[in-house]
């Protein structure tokens, strides 16, 4: 038999303002702030109406984190539009509560946290920083003088028109410029939603931008896009793939579109991840992005494209990767090309890689050879992924021995050896018996944790 623990007298206030809302209402002015979350959040459970629009008026902390409250769905809509109802009444009034502290509309559906740890400082810790170049300097003065409040939203831009809660919120924010900043910090575009680009974006203060993937397949979105990029001064990563170029794009229009697009990077002086899912849309262009490229990068994903030994060659010297932490490749065929350009770019970024994926590159065991004394060089090197390369026995070896001193070095993972197949691609267990035995040798004398993997799967040389 469970007893249930008896409410807490927090619990018992909270209940008891809530079964009254004109008490709740008239007791906001005095009730500790401590006790506003948690009375807020089972005011919006409870669809409380009238203690909801109270309370947003006289919320006494700097953000109001509605975004982990509301789920995305219709039911939660009508519980939104009480909350913008609360806002819309604060806008309008000349002389605003002094226990007023609202700044910022959080709607990401983020930081659930707030609403379940005690108040005071432990919340407010949890509020995002905006890195606005527009800040406000605080909405609720004592002069009573409002500055715009900033709303902060995460969007996912799709061919069909917008759900429900973003088509209000547009339309409620359209309706009060200059009362408010919208700001995004987070935006995704999927194919076909030219139609909302132009509009969506122009309403929005770009300054709050940090992250954006787009896929949009046809390049008649990302034309639309290209002139709002540079706009995003304080975006720190930006993912692109699948895009097509048209049959009817002459080389001439590609160049001019390739130029005007590449040269918006020029303004992301805080870019710190970069990747491209869709390099053949910048095939023979790729140098001329990585020109434009101002900030340290610390992440590079390139993959779906062929990279030429110029290319290569450009990447390795390009200036913004000095300070890599994490390289990207994959898929990208470098079986005829030099193996200099890597060996001079892994020598660059030695002191700050920690992963390196080279899955599926078709590199083979001569340019192995050659660049595993820059990879031995990696000292902060945590992730080699090395699948879907040809590599023998031998090599696999000296690749081990030259590299066992990484010691941060917590995960490799290789084809098995070529050699232990047969014609036929089965895998005689003596022989892997033979190599494991063999591997464990080199790995045994080591200090640190390790882990070697094998894909069964083998990659025989082309």
């Amino acid at each position: 038999m469970s007893l249930q623990a008896p409410p807490t007298l927090l619990e018992l206030a909270r209940q008891s303002l809530l079964k009254n809302e004109a008490l709740a209402v008239s007791a906001l002015e005095g009730l500790p702030k401590e006790l506003f979350p948690a009375l807020f959040k089972e005011a919006f459970t409870n669809r409380c109406t009238k203690i909801l629009r109270a309370m947003v008026q006289t919320w006494p902390f700097p953000c109001l984190p509605l975004g982990g409250l509301i789920k995305m769905k219709v039911p939660f809509l009508e519980t939104l539009q009480v909350a913008l109802d609360g806002i819309d009444t604060l806008l309008g009034q000349k002389v605003h509560s002094r226990r007023c502290k609202l700044q910022v509309l959080d709607l990401w559906n983020l930081h659930q946290n707030f609403w379940n740890v005690w108040a005071g400082g432990r919340a407010e810790v949890c509020f995002p920083q905006t890195k606005s170049k527009k800040k406000t300097q605080g909405n609720c003065s004592r002069t009573g003088a409002w500055q715009p409040l900033e709303v902060i939203v995460d969007l996912c831009l799709k061919q069909r028109a917008l759900d429900a809660f973003l088509a209000y919120l547009f339309l409620w924010v359209e309706e009060r410029k200059g009362l408010l900043q919208l700001g995004c910090k987070k935006l995704k575009i999927s194919a076909g939603a030219i139609q909302n680009i132009q509009k969506v974006l122009e309403m929005l203060n770009l300054d709050y931008m940090q992250e954006v993937e787009i896929c949009p397949r046809k390049s008649a979105t990302l034309t639309s896009f290209a002139p709002y990029l540079g706009q995003m001064r304080n975006l720190q990563k930006f993912l692109l793939s699948t895009v097509s170029v048209p049959a009817s794009m002459s080389p001439e229009e590609k160049e001019e579109f390739v130029t005007h697009f590449t040269s918006q990077f020029l303004n992301l002086d805080c870019l710190q991840e970069l990747s491209l899912d869709s390099g053949s849309f910048f095939k023979g262009h790729l140098d001329q992005l990585l020109r434009c490229l101002k900030a340290p990068l610390e992440t590079l994903s390139i993959s779906d494209c062929q990279l030429s030994e110029v290319h290569l060659k450009s990447l390795s010297w390009c200036p913004s990767i000095h300070q890599l932490k994490h390289l990207n490749p994959s898929s990208i065929i470098l079986t005829d090309i030099s193996p200099e350009p890597l060996r001079v770019l892994l020598e660059r970024v030695a002191g700050t890689l920690k992963t390196l994926d080279l899955e599926d590159c078709r590199i083979v065991d001569s340019q192995l050879s050659a660049f595993i004394p820059a990879l031995s060089l990696c000292s902060k090197l945590t992730t080699f992924n090395y699948l879907r390369n040809p590599i023998s026995v031998a090599t696999l070896e000296s690749l081990l021995c030259h590299i066992a001193q990484l010691s941060c070095l917590r995960l490799e993972m290789y084809s098995t050896p070529w050699e232990i197949y047969s014609a036929q691609g089965a895998y005689h267990r003596r022989r892997l018996q033979q190599l494991r035995e063999e591997l464990s040798r080199v790995v045994k004398p080591l200090k640190h944790a390790r882990t070697v993997w094998f894909s069964v799967i083998p990659c025989p040389p082309s």
